[in-house]
């Protein structure tokens, strides 16, 4: 699979990042599963968070009997320095690791919230010191307003960014929305740069039917996955973290191995059959 330099970090990072909110009610076994497929088809790097249920659990057993053979990037969604300390160490001890590859402030999507993480007593003076302290390596924000991160990177040296990019949305531009201003920041700072919701469709309506383990209705068939995740990689951008849904990854892993850069003719066609679907709107934690 092919790999992209994760910015400033150096770390040459597969195009698809495991995405560990697929693993949120999975057995053992299943994630067992899940991560040898990873790295049997290349993926190199995992994207996990205390907040999505078994999986730190599981990929700390996984990572205890096969050793870190993963770039780690892990999140805390605490907002203040002592949450943000106690739930940083409780991951590496759930995951069995004495470092973070990146460490992430998690869903951080108004001024609000940034002005909380880096001011005074926020939790970034608590990921400041675990870097000191060789805990944590690089230092990452996440969310789904691009604005809003975008404006972090002029506050903070930040390595990494993560936010929502999809044909979808493409279509469909808002001030919520908009990651072109982002992408321009992350590209002059040389920040990482990792998309979420690739394959994401519109907001779920009606019943789970198929019982997907995402939020939001995702497209499912193979042609339209390719189409999407080529999109979102033809970008500039170092990765696309996975769906939520296992079901749907050997599909991705599929698309993701033969993807080949979309011409603007080509973008501009997938956008447009994207345009019958709205946009994902707001915040979501994943």
């Amino acid at each position: 699979m092919e790999t992209r330099r994760l910015g400033r970090t150096g770390h040459e990072s597969s195009i698809l990042i495991f995405g560990s909110f697929a693993l949120f009610r999975a057995s053992q076994e299943e994630a067992d599963a899940a991560l040898e497929t990873a790295l049997d088809n290349g993926i190199n790097h995992i994207d996990v968070s205390p907040v999505y249920g078994q999986a730190e659990k599981n990929i700390g057993s996984w990572l205890q009997r096969n050793g870190k053979k993963f770039f780690l990037g892990c999140k805390t969604h605490e907002r203040k320095k002592e949450g943000a300390r106690e739930s940083l160490q409780r991951s590496l001890e759930t995951l069995n690791v004495d470092h973070f590859d990146l460490f992430q402030c998690h869903g951080v999507d108004t001024m609000d919230v940034l002005n909380t993480v880096l001011g005074p007593g926020g939790a970034m003076e608590a990921i400041l010191e675990a870097r000191e302290q060789g805990l944590v390596r690089n230092i990452g924000i996440t969310g789904h307003n691009p604005v809003t991160q975008n404006k972090a990177l002029g506050l903070f040296d930040f390595d990494t960014v993560m936010f929502p990019l999809n044909r979808v949305h493409a279509a469909h531009r808002t001030d919520w929305n908009d990651w072109r201003p982002l992408l321009k920041t992350a590209r002059r700072k040389d920040v990482g740069v990792m998309a979420i919701k690739s394959v994401a469709k519109r907001a779920r309506e009606g019943p789970n039917e198929k019982g997907y383990n995402t939020w939001y209705e995702p497209f499912d068939e193979a042609g339209e996955i390719e189409k999407s995740l080529w999109y979102t990689l033809s970008q500039d951008i170092t990765a696309a973290v996975m769906p939520g849904e296992l079901r749907l990854w050997p599909m991705v892993i599929d698309a993701a191995k033969r993807f080949k850069y979309l011409s603007d003719v080509k973008q501009q066609k997938v956008i447009a059959e994207a345009s019958q679907y709205q946009p994902l709107a707001g915040p979501k934690m994943d």
